[in-house]
């Protein structure tokens, strides 16, 4: 392993460190978001939510697409970190509970 792997390899596990980021690309694995549902899942600010989202967007981790005036974020799996972040991701457990609470309090994509 090259010193430039190691590099990012610790840029990385710095930034999935934190446990509201390494949940959302949890998340995002499986489901695409928006930064409000972010909000009601971390109970957050909507500017705390999109500075976490900022800095996994920085680094090509995540991804966004517009939707109208709504914004919806997924992993990028184009990422060449995404074969690290999969393999990382495959010893968490789900955290689709927390998008079916979401549901239940019928808050699941509410911008759209």
């Amino acid at each position: 392993m090259s010193t430039v792997e190691i590099e990012k390899t610790a840029m990385l596990l710095k930034l999935l460190g934190d446990k509201t980021r390494l949940t959302m690309v949890k998340i995002l694995d499986s489901h695409d978001c928006c930064v409000c549902e972010f909000v009601e899942m971390f109970k957050m600010s909507q500017p705390g939510v999109s500075q976490h989202v900022r800095k996994l967007k920085d680094v090509g981790i995540v991804s966004e697409t517009r939707r109208g005036q709504w914004v919806i974020y997924s992993l990028n799996k184009q990422s060449e970190y995404y074969p690290f972040i999969q393999d990382l991701l495959n010893h968490l457990p789900s955290q689709d509970f927390k998008l079916l609470e979401l549901e239940e309090q019928g808050l699941r994509i509410s911008c759209d």
